[in-house]
């Protein structure tokens, strides 16, 4: 089968530059090792793949790859992995491509990756469904009232993933200069929301309709001041945070935080793999932080650790995604 991956390393192939720009300190995705143990394992299986770029060139070059059978069928599938260049929710664009050019694909669709990458919505809709949430204002002066938020709080990007401008802000007088610093640097409203004291846990998700849920992974935060995972601790700090797996909680915590996140992943109109990242306070009352639509399948990522803990090797882990997808589109696994 022909298995075309498409990322998003080299931002320079668009007609103009035009609207939100992708944040400069964004780093492509995904890195290089992770992409050639991809093709690797693809390749071991007998695959034919070839990585593209997501952008105006994506169906020339699709085209060329997998061209259509005389009945006008797919001969293809691509594995998306690309983020976007720029522009408004940046990450549907390559889904909403596929989606007219009539290529099936792995992960969201237009609509559940629009709808994840909107932390407000993400949270308005989980709500609704009564999945736990911390209590949240949408602000874009930094002005409007708080009075009803408990400091400390989390200030961060409605729209950005990755920890991007996550602040942590303890007391009311600082809140207005960290919303006026998130709308200037990412040219979008901010979310401030209660900042949850205590464990964080991810859940890993795979499937469609009968969802799998992969081994919790708990971040050891040990003796750090900060026990956030911010920027600097995903991606600055020499080591990163540790990560335990399976996290060590107890057996009617871990069966509320799995059915939460297979509510959570319904909500969001969420398809084949996905995380829910939790904060549980210190009453062991476990808070919806993120619903990760397209989490990291880097090395030593949540996901990546949480499916190695379940039996997968990255070549096998890699190959279920797809063949979820794959069956997901044409209604049986990869031949």
């Amino acid at each position: 089968m022909r298995v075309a991956i498409v990322t998003n390393s080299d931002f320079n192939g668009v007609i103009n530059r035009f609207g939100q720009p992708r944040p400069q300190q964004q780093q492509p995705y995904p890195q290089r090792g992770t992409l050639e143990e991809m093709v690797a394992g693809l390749q071991g299986s007998g695959h034919e793949t070839l990585v593209c770029e997501g952008d105006k060139a994506l169906l020339a070059t699709l085209e060329r790859f997998m061209p259509p059978d005389p009945h006008a069928r797919p001969s293809g599938i691509v594995f998306n992995l690309a983020e976007g260049i720029q522009g408004q929710k940046r990450e549907i664009h390559v889904p909403a491509i596929l989606e007219m050019a009539g290529i099936p694909y792995t992960g969201c669709s237009p609509l559940g990756m629009g709808l994840t990458c909107d932390k407000v919505i993400t949270k308005m809709l989980i709500r609704d469904q009564g999945v736990p949430t911390p209590n949240f204002r949408v602000m874009g002066r930094g002005t409007e009232s708080a009075c009803d938020l408990r400091f400390p709080v989390i200030v961060k990007p409605r729209h950005e993933g990755g920890s991007l401008g996550l602040q942590l802000i303890h007391e009311h007088s600082e809140l207005r200069q960290a919303v006026e610093v998130t709308v200037a640097q990412y040219a979008q409203d901010a979310l401030v929301e209660e900042y949850i004291e205590g464990r964080e846990i991810c859940v890993a998700l795979l499937g469609n309709g009968e969802l799998e849920v992969l081994p919790l992974v708990e971040q050891d935060f040990g003796d750090r001041e900060t026990r956030l995972m911010d920027w600097d601790a995903k991606y600055v700090a020499a080591a990163g945070v540790p990560k335990i797996c399976p996290a060590q909680i107890d057996s009617r915590l871990e069966k509320t935080l799995r059915d939460i996140s297979v509510a959570t992943f319904r909500a969001c109109h969420c398809r084949d793999y996905a995380r829910v990242d939790f904060r549980i306070d210190r009453s062991g009352q476990p808070f919806v932080l993120e619903m990760n639509s397209m989490p990291s399948l880097t090395m030593h990522s949540s996901y990546v650790t949480a499916a190695t803990t379940a039996g997968h090797s990255f070549s096998s882990l890699i190959y279920r995604i797809l063949d979820v997808a794959h069956t997901r589109c044409f209604g049986i696994g990869i031949p």
